[in-house]
């Protein structure tokens, strides 16, 4: 008969399993350019067709909290960044994020959206994205979140064609995100839509969201290519 190696379940209750744990500048939303220390959790239940973190879809290594947070200690940061994957499809998630906290830092969650967001700690900036129709994914927005949305949240579109930026325009203004969250954030996505014609879309509109590139793309920080999004 084969024998398996199992992890008790006492030993798990307390683990995450991550991606990667790494240093670098923030390349989006309201701290883009601050230096981060990324946690990037694995494991996604989306598949949205221009994701560029595939790898952090399985693999991985089991790593408790208190090792995560030592990790992050390491760095002396003071900006933190929880990201995957999908951060909340791994339960455990939660403490992580509580813990950060309360060590001090300035913590920051990307959420896809498809998942609940009401036990996520009320001092964590939740980024919660809006699957636009060219994500191939947008079947899967739960909007009950947006009732959990909190004045220093962000809400991201990342906008694939004109369809997109007239569907994301109406999501803005139906559940009025502008008096809801700091930041309403409209990207490019790469190879789909330029940086200036979605730059174009929105002053000809006047529109109440900050229009973002992926810093970290363009610098080649912690990306395998460079997204052609400059003007």
């Amino acid at each position: 008969m084969a024998c398996f190696a199992v992890t008790p379940v006492a030993l798990m209750k307390d683990t995450l399993r991550i991606t990667e744990i790494f240093f670098s500048l923030q390349g989006e939303a309201r701290t883009a350019g601050l230096p981060t220390v990324f946690v990037r959790l694995t494991g996604c239940p989306l598949r949205c067709q221009y994701c560029d973190t595939a790898y952090a879809f399985s693999g991985g290594e089991l790593l408790t909290l208190d090792a995560i947070l030592e990790q992050v200690a390491s760095y002396r940061p003071r900006y933190i960044c929880v990201t995957g994957g999908e951060p909340l499809a791994q339960p455990n998630c939660i403490p992580l994020l509580e813990k950060l906290c309360d060590a001090g830092y300035e913590v920051s969650l990307e959420t896809s959206g498809a998942l609940d967001v009401s036990a996520v700690d009320p001092r964590v900036s939740k980024v919660v994205d809006l699957k636009t129709p060219g994500s191939a994914e947008m079947g899967r927005n739960r909007y009950e979140n947006i009732v959990h949305l909190q004045p220093h949240d962000q809400v991201k579109f990342v906008i694939c064609s004109r369809e997109d930026y007239d569907w994301s325009v109406s999501k803005v203004i139906q559940y009025g995100l502008p008096e809801r969250v700091s930041e309403v954030l409209f990207s490019p996505s790469h190879g789909q839509v330029s940086g200036r014609q979605l730059a174009e879309w929105v002053i000809a509109d006047n529109l109440p969201v900050r229009m973002q590139l992926q810093l970290h793309k363009i610098c080649l920080l912690y990306t395998s290519d460079a997204a052609d999004d400059t003007p």
